[in-house]
């Protein structure tokens, strides 16, 4: 049994389970940001859990399929470097759910700060939406609105 769970799980499948996943913590996050529930799933140490459990699960994975983790380190090299670790799907997998992890948890902090400030639910949607898809730039787009509710800016908090 254990042996067909291990084999179901593929990157490929991994890939898709991570996806589907974060998405109901998103929905929660941007159309039901008051209510408890999300406050228990979306903005809990569950997703940040979750993600950590498949992490691993790749990790070990990749460690009984002779990935290389010293070759990790080559990322400071150069680009080209990088760019030959993102041909290894397990190296493209741990990176994605590393990506999906920080947009969820910023997406999570936003809300969490929006409501210190009482953002308009209607107004916080389009930064969340930006922080899924990309997450930088959703968090500046975030901390413009956050300056017209907070009345001041502020370069930490």
């Amino acid at each position: 049994m254990i042996e067909q769970i291990y084999n179901y799980f593929t990157t490929e499948m991994l890939y898709l389970w991570v996806n589907i996943g974060v998405l109901p913590f998103w929905l929660l996050i941007i159309f039901f940001p008051q209510s408890h529930l999300c406050r228990f799933l979306a903005v809990s140490i569950i997703p940040v859990f979750l993600l950590s459990a498949v992490y691993v699960f790749v990790l070990y994975k990749a460690y009984f399929n002779s990935f290389d983790f010293i070759e990790n380190f080559n990322l400071y090299l150069g680009l080209s470097y990088v760019s030959e670790l993102f041909q290894n799907e397990f190296y493209l997998l741990m990176f994605w759910i590393h990506f999906v992890s920080v947009n969820l948890f910023i997406g999570g902090w936003i809300l969490k700060d929006s409501q210190k400030f009482q953002v308009n639910k209607f107004l916080l949607a389009f930064p969340l939406v930006i922080t899924y898809l990309i997450g930088p730039i959703g968090i500046f787009v975030y901390w413009i609105l956050r300056i017209f509710y907070a009345k001041r800016i502020n370069l930490y908090d």
